[in-house]
């Protein structure tokens, strides 16, 4: 076990530095450094010197990927790629284009996400499961056919339609939750209520399809007839043996979801101006901060490896036939 986990983490390491790259070439793609300095200097008619000294002064002021005026390792080292990107693998985030503390942007930041993050996750797999159970429960029935049709029908709305549809009508219309906003303590749970609604209506639709489906493959297998050829009734026979024996593609989603958790909502998080990592990567990209978004696409791919290594580990839990060498 160990073993297989060093092997991952060391696996991981070239994948990191591949990913690094690409954004780095991506992003230098569409904006020079010059370009960064303009924007955050802001003003139309900035002086070439004001310029060069900006990038001085945020370490763009280097060659991007090689510096061809060096020698020796310096050729690689002395550049904006090299100087920004080898500090990452150290968790040292570095100061945004801004000049703030990322490393504690983001301490504070994953908080609200994970108010959003968590309870939409349990919740919406509590209510997937057992929809997608009582819809198997059901199969080939009335209620079965009309539960898929709602479930596609959930599925090809635009989320923005459930954000957009949910601060009209529970917010503005109902006044039963703020539309937007975010306070601390127990104050934010009621900014909290509405996006997690939403988080979890949004999510029953491709959730319920994929769980009934894995759900009907076991219950076609061979150890179900068995166990009801010994008497057992359909209840205990989905809960006690085909909801336990689909528990491994189940936590493939489940367990590489959680790690992205504190990555936060893109979406939910901006239009409800909740202040998590969401709203902060967005932030960063109108703001052309790559600092900040160098640093957030690091840290997602790391927790991604994460997940996926907690995975693997998880399948050996549940299922003792599974072993890692």
């Amino acid at each position: 076990m160990m073993a297989y986990i060093i092997r991952r983490v060391l696996y991981a390491i070239p994948i990191l530095i591949g990913v690094n790259i690409i954004t780095f070439v991506l992003f230098f793609v569409v904006n020079s450094p010059d370009d960064m300095a303009r924007l955050h200097l802001g003003v139309k008619r900035v002086t070439p010197e004001a310029i060069q000294s900006w990038k001085r002064e945020h370490g763009y002021d280097k060659p991007l990927l090689y510096n061809a005026g060096r020698s020796g390792v310096a050729f690689l080292t002395d550049t904006i790629f090299f100087q920004n990107s080898v500090k990452l693998f150290s968790g040292d985030f570095g100061l945004s284009d801004s000049g703030r503390d990322i490393g504690y942007d983001i301490s504070q930041r994953m908080w609200p996400s994970l108010a959003i993050a968590v309870p939409t996750l349990l919740v919406g797999l509590a209510i997937n499961i057992t929809l997608s159970l009582m819809l198997a429960l059901f199969r080939a029935t009335y209620l079965d056919f009309w539960g898929v049709v709602t479930a596609v029908v959930m599925m090809s709305i635009s989320s923005l339609f459930y954000i957009i549809g949910g601060q009209f009508l529970l917010g503005k219309l109902l006044h039963l939750v703020p539309i937007s906003g975010y306070d601390t303590g127990w104050s934010a749970l009621k900014f909290l209520v509405l996006p997690v609604i939403i988080g979890v209506i949004g999510g029953i639709g491709s959730g319920v399809r994929w769980y009934r489906t894995l759900f009907l493959e076991e219950i076609g297998k061979d150890y179900v007839r068995t166990a009801r050829a010994k008497g057992l009734g359909e209840l205990r026979v989905m809960f006690g043996h085909v909801l336990r024996n689909a528990l491994i593609p189940i936590l493939t989603g489940v367990v590489v979801v959680l790690p992205l958790l504190f990555m936060g909502s893109l979406l939910i998080e901006s239009f409800f101006g909740i202040p998590g990592l969401g709203s902060y990567t967005i932030d960063a990209i109108n703001r052309q901060d790559f600092a900040i978004v160098r640093s957030m696409v690091f840290l997602g791919s790391v927790l991604y490896i994460l997940g996926l290594i907690l995975t693997d580990i998880s399948y050996t839990l549940v299922d003792p036939r599974v072993r890692l060498s």
